[in-house]
């Protein structure tokens, strides 16, 4: 399953959640936290309930609820959206800090039968530095980098080079790399910026990346295509591997494609390629 863009809904207005699966994302997140106002919890609950308990609710993409980080309210949030044979795929974990903070969150649901993969967010100086750990929590499925509560939470000023999160954007990549789970890159705010938001998703996938959230459906097809391997790329890789495969064959340990020695890592490079391209193909 691709997680190339991640495109957040809000959980109280169900039009925009019904419409949002047909944005081409390949994960909608209804959200009940930073989405909602606190006096709309209640009623947003209930409304992303109604939602994924539709019978007739059934999209061709990854379904996603975040809940609120607080245990009390995350409680009440498990009870709201299983209550009807939902349609549920994942749930995120806000501001995650540590395995207790992903077991607090993912518990409760699992209590009720939906044993969900896990996307928790890292957004946080304790979560950053903690992202290793977290990343290597079962059921936790991928991680989320997000720059802005970072920026608030340390007081650093956001700019648009990124310079200021530069050290904890990499960081949370490598910690999803060492756990063998999905790497998803922060938002761009600015709606209207399709050439920033273009040039930040081609960097976050040469960083490692395998996607980026969304706040609005204009930014899903520059996100999936950043994060969908170009025609020449996919041919490389085929090239690659079917050299290696016919080196190995031979019982030869040196391969050579378009004038290029081709050792481990350029395989392995091959192989992501061709795993995201068949990933996007699929969708």
């Amino acid at each position: 399953m691709a997680r190339r863009s991640v495109l957040f809904s809000p959980g109280d207005q169900p039009e925009l959640m019904r419409k949002a699966p047909r944005t081409g994302a390949d994960t909608v997140v209804f959200d009940l936290e930073d989405a909602v106002v606190p006096e709309a919890k209640a009623a947003a609950r209930e409304t992303v309930a109604e939602v994924i308990g539709d019978p007739t609710f059934d999209p061709d993409c990854e379904v996603c609820v975040r809940l609120n980080p607080d245990r009390e309210t995350a409680e009440l949030d498990a009870e709201a959206i299983t209550a009807a044979d939902p349609r549920l795929d994942s749930i995120m974990v806000p501001k995650a800090e540590s395995v207790a903070d992903i077991h607090a969150i993912n518990d409760p649901v699992a209590a009720r039968g939906y044993e969900c993969p896990v996307i928790a967010l890292c957004e946080s100086a304790a979560g950053v530095l903690n992202a290793q750990s977290v990343a290597a929590t079962d059921p936790v499925d991928a991680v989320a980098f997000g720059a802005e509560d970072l920026s608030a939470d340390i007081g650093a000023t956001r700019t648009e080079a990124g310079a200021e999160v530069s050290h904890a954007r990499q960081h949370v990549v490598l910690a999803a790399g060492a756990a063998g789970v999905d790497a998803i890159d922060t938002l761009v705010t600015d709606i209207g910026a399709s050439e920033h938001l273009e040039a930040e998703a081609t960097f976050a996938r040469q960083l490692g990346y395998d996607g980026k959230m969304a706040i609005h459906p204009a930014q899903v097809d520059v996100i999936n295509g950043a994060f969908t391997p170009p025609p020449e790329d996919v041919e490389w890789a085929k090239r690659v591997l079917a050299a290696a495969e016919t080196a190995e064959r031979e019982g030869r340990g040196v391969v050579r494609v378009d004038d290029e020695m081709i050792d481990a890592p350029l395989i392995a490079r091959a192989e992501t390629v061709l795993e995201r391209h068949e990933a996007a193909e699929g969708d």
